[in-house]
């Protein structure tokens, strides 16, 4: 077919491929560091095996490697078909492949030796930062030069989500970064004290709000109309969404740091932005849910669709419950507590995983031209695997965490401590297990996933590539 444009696919499937691979090794290192908690002997006193040095790793694991890789498949799927051209710079876009692969390896080796900055969600050390830098920038020129060269000219709302979690991120990662490098390994923040704290979490609470939110509502934007077959339900309410959820995530990082040496002003700043965010975050999910209408029987016969629509309750109970737990009385009850863990991973577990994998698997047979996955009833099964071990896991932590607060905070009429700190740690134990038991069903999940995977690959073996879409037919 001489004259004719193909999209730029391989990449994509690069992406799709490391998202499940690293989804099981990140969620494996989280159910080993669940077991060392219920039994601390797991560690085998190596102190590379220590719950300290693997919890970064399983974060940067999921979050990066997991939920970035699912990004870049998703991002790169999308522009390209929203826009009607083929990716810009094609090889740019096989270095942000390989060169974001390296960052994961070199975190991989690193964290467990015990390089890190300590800097929650951004450990790594500073020549592993510049390379994040060097692959961001080579991500952001073949995004938005993808943008430039599109054949129509409408940008669908799932790209604006994208283009701002870029621009975001990059300069979170660059300003929260700064330091000054002692020797090849080591390196000291430029800021200092309360200062270093307030960027950390200004950088910390936004990684959440635009890694792991902004970028994953552009993917639900595209593939829940794309898999329900039905128009996004509110266009008008998707733009109202992304401009309030950009013009105030930001400002709501503080309430990570209440009850500290930061001022108060800014603790107060941080609870009321919070507040204010429920209301674009509940936006997005009723018009993500909403656009099932007139396709509600889909939930029946779909564990795609099931798998997006259940994503979105979760994004909905988390977006309700930060909130919530930025108010300072709340706080005061559940900071430092099991309570936050059940929080994170009711939006990692619940939102983001559940968003990824629904989207891999919407993804995948479109991209290799197939009518459908190897198994929709093993799709059916991780589904179901996925969301009971996502329910035990939250429903463990929450119970664990109020009962950690309340216990803490428990006092004798003489002012006294009515419990240890032990006897807190007593009462939680039982839960532990409760919570490794949903982590090892939400691992199962994923391995079903990836022998699903596996087998449709080989379905399409003599898969060609696919011609670009003219644009009358978006």
């Amino acid at each position: 077919m001489s004259g004719t444009t193909f999209y730029e696919d391989r990449v994509i499937r690069q992406f799709a491929v490391m998202t499940v691979v690293w989804g099981i090794v990140g969620m494996v290192v989280g159910v080993l560091i669940a077991a060392q908690l219920y039994w601390p002997a797991l560690n085998f006193d190596v102190e590379w095996l220590s719950y300290g040095r693997l919890r970064p790793l399983h974060t940067n694991a999921v979050i990066f490697a997991f939920g970035g890789c699912g990004i870049f498949a998703t991002s790169y799927y999308i522009v390209q078909r929203t826009c009607h051209a083929p990716l810009f710079a094609p090889k740019l876009a096989a270095f942000t492949f390989w060169g974001w692969q390296a960052v994961i390896v070199l975190a991989a080796i690193t964290l467990p030796l015990g390089m890190t900055q300590g800097k929650e969600y951004a450990e790594l050390e500073w020549p592993i930062d510049l390379l994040i830098t060097l692959v961001w920038v080579a991500y952001g020129v073949v995004y938005f030069g993808t943008i430039v060269k599109r054949r129509v000219r409408h940008i669908y709302v799932a790209n604006w989500f994208f283009a701002a979690f870029i621009i975001t991120i990059a300069i979170l990662h660059v300003f929260n970064s700064l330091a000054i490098p002692a020797s090849p390994w080591k390196s000291y923040s430029v800021y200092p004290g309360a200062v270093d704290a307030m960027v950390q979490w200004w950088y910390g609470h936004n990684a959440v709000g635009f890694f792991l939110t902004a970028a994953f509502l552009g993917m639900m934007y595209y593939f829940i109309p794309k898999q329900a077959e039905r128009p996004v339900y509110s266009y008008r309410l998707s733009v109202v969404h992304f401009w309030a959820l950009i013009s105030i995530y930001m400002w709501a990082g503080p309430h990570h740091l209440q009850y500290t040496a930061l001022p108060d002003w800014a603790q107060s700043l941080g609870m009321v932005f919070s507040l204010i965010l429920l209301a674009p975050s509940w936006g997005g999910m009723i018009n993500g849910i909403m656009t099932l209408s007139g396709a509600w029987h889909k939930l029946r016969t779909d564990p795609v669709i099931k798998f997006m629509i259940v994503s979105l309750s979760f994004y909905g109970m988390s977006t309700f419950e930060g909130p919530m737990m930025s108010i300072k009385t709340v706080n005061s009850l559940s900071h430092y507590t099991d309570w936050t863990i059940g929080h994170v991973h009711s939006g990692a577990l619940g939102w983001v995983a559940m968003i990824t994998v629904g989207c891999i698997y919407s993804l995948l047979p479109r991209l290799l031209a197939l009518p459908g996955m190897y198994s929709n009833r093993l799709i059916e099964q991780h589904f179901w695997v996925h969301t009971i071990g996502v329910v035990l896991y939250i429903a463990s932590m929450w119970i664990a965490g109020l009962t950690q607060g309340l216990m803490w905070r428990a006092t004798n009429p003489d002012g006294t401590l009515t419990y240890t700190f032990v006897e807190s740690l007593n009462a939680t134990y039982p839960y532990y297990l409760g919570r490794l038991v949903g982590g090892v069903l939400v691992v199962v999940g994923m391995l079903i996933m990836a022998w699903n995977v596996w087998k449709t690959f080989q379905m399409a073996r003599d898969a060609r590539p696919i011609p670009v879409a003219a644009p009358a037919h978006a």
